[in-house]
């Protein structure tokens, strides 16, 4: 792995923001941000989909290795169509709103930006994370596309989720739908999709010049989800505060 690279998902998995979730209250702030690098993801994956596999009618046999094309199917299954703690058909994005309503987390900003499309709504930070995935999904090249779903995402997921979930469990914090998400992310990311990410981006890495645009934009990827871990943190600290929202909200 590129030394860069490493460098940042290590002091992502190391942030001090994970030091300042030590109540429901912060738990909270940090979900109702979160939300919108999970909703993110997804245009990162259909991306992917919609340019491996064939998504369009009439139906034409993808010109990528089977392989990649079944990798990103299973993965849309999972994310899309999961199973939840009782057993019912949920998208990820579905159970992490089901987890935020279960703990209080306010999803007024979520709901209201997914109704209207409108970015002036939320917080620079947030809109420069946004901005920056939903034109790499739309019209990033496909290896760069992958490169931010494994480095970024896959890659990155297990080891957070992992500091979240201790978290959880060291104060005893009753969230059960959001446990289950993070172990269920924990397990089909470390086990399977992970690994299975990086054999499609190796397959797409073609030559030298797929290699080091890869590399930019994971590093621009990884870069703002560290942006988004220091603005979580200053969230947090502004309500323990009591100091109003950037954003008023």
């Amino acid at each position: 792995m590129n030394k860069s690279i490493e460098k940042l998902q290590n002091d992502l998995c190391s942030h001090s923001l994970y030091k300042n979730i030590t109540d429901l209250n912060s738990l909270r702030t940090f979900m109702s941000w979160h939300v919108f690098a999970v909703w993110d993801f997804m245009s990162l994956l259909k991306s992917l989909q919609k340019q491996i596999t064939c998504v369009s009618v009439p139906w034409f046999e993808s010109n990528f290795d089977p392989e990649l094309v079944r990798l990103i199917n299973e993965i849309v299954i999972a994310e899309e169509s999961d199973i939840d703690l009782e057993g019912n058909v949920s998208s990820h994005f579905s159970l992490y709103l089901k987890a935020m309503d279960e703990v209080g987390a306010d999803t007024f900003l979520i709901n209201k930006f997914l109704e209207t499309q409108d970015f002036s709504i939320l917080p620079q930070e947030i809109q420069e994370m946004l901005t920056f995935h939903l034109n790499l999904a739309m019209n990033g090249k496909v290896h760069e596309v992958a490169s931010s779903f494994f480095f970024g995402r896959e890659k990155l997921i297990p080891e957070m989720f992992t500091s979240l979930v201790k978290i959880v469990e060291d104060k005893n914090l009753k969230c059960p739908t959001l446990l289950y998400y993070f172990k269920r992310h924990i397990e089909i990311d470390g086990d399977s999709h992970g690994p299975l990410a990086l054999k499609c981006l190796d397959k797409l890495l073609v030559n030298e010049e797929h290699k080091d645009q890869a590399l930019i934009v994971a590093i621009n990827s990884l870069n703002q989800r560290n942006k988004l871990w220091s603005f979580i943190q200053e969230e947090i600290y502004r309500s323990e505060n009591k100091a109003p929202s950037i954003n008023n909200h």
